[in-house]
C-alpha cells in the first residue's frame, strides 16, 4: 500500500480513498461502487457465520467492539471495505466493522413486522391468493433460495414457501436472486 501513495499525487488519491469508505445506503439509483478488496459490489447482503460476531468501531482488533451479534445467519448490508475488515449495516441501520472471515455469502433474511398484524404470511405459491403454509415472527431468520421481482422463495425451520419482498430485510427491491 505504501508503494501506491508513493507513486501518485495525494490530490489523485483522496477520490478514491473517499469512495471507498463511504456507505452507499440505496441502490434506487443504481450507482454500485465496487470493492476496493473483493471487486464485489458496494452494497450487497451477506449474513454471518458463527454467533458472537463482535461488531467493532473501525477496521482492526485495537478498535473498541461496540456491539456483539448473537445470531448466526443475521443478514447484514456490506457497505464498505478495508483489507480484512468490511464494514457492515445491520437491519437496525447500526453501522460497525466485522472481520471478513465471520461472514458468509449465503442469503438471508429476517422477517419485518407486518402494517396490521405482526406477523407475515409463508405462502405455497408467488400469488397473494396460495395457501398460507405458515405465520412467520417479526425477527425469524429465513434462507432465501430465490427472489423475483416481488417475491422470495425461502425455507425455515423445515417449512418452505414464499414471502412477499416488502416483508423481508436482505434483499434490494430492485434485486433478483437465484
Amino acid at each position: 500500500m505504501r508503494r501506491f501513495f508513493n507513486r501518485l499525487p495525494i490530490a489523485s488519491i483522496l477520490p478514491a480513498m473517499l469512495a471507498a469508505f463511504v456507505a452507499n445506503p440505496a441502490r434506487a439509483d443504481d450507482q454500485l461502487t465496487t470493492g476496493t478488496v473483493t471487486k464485489l459490489p458496494i452494497p450487497r447482503f451477506v449474513s454471518l457465520k458463527p454467533s458472537d460476531t463482535p461488531m467493532r468501531e473501525g477496521p482492526s482488533k485495537e478498535h473498541r467492539i461496540k456491539w456483539v451479534f448473537k445470531r448466526e445467519g443475521l443478514p447484514v448490508e456490506v457497505v464498505g471495505e478495508h483489507e480484512q475488515w468490511r464494514r457492515i449495516r445491520d437491519s437496525e441501520a447500526t453501522e460497525g466493522w466485522v472481520y471478513f472471515g465471520r461472514l458468509s455469502n449465503r442469503r438471508t433474511v429476517i422477517i419485518r413486522a407486518g402494517k396490521e398484524k405482526p406477523e407475515q404470511a409463508l405462502y405455497k405459491d408467488d400469488r397473494d391468493s396460495a395457501a398460507i403454509v405458515a405465520k412467520l415472527e417479526p425477527g425469524v431468520i429465513a434462507n432465501v433460495e430465490s427472489c423475483s421481482t416481488a417475491w422470495c422463495k425461502v425455507s425455515v425451520e423445515g417449512y418452505q414457501g414464499y414471502v412477499k419482498k416488502d416483508a423481508v430485510w436482505g434483499v434490494y427491491t430492485d434485486e433478483r436472486v437465484k
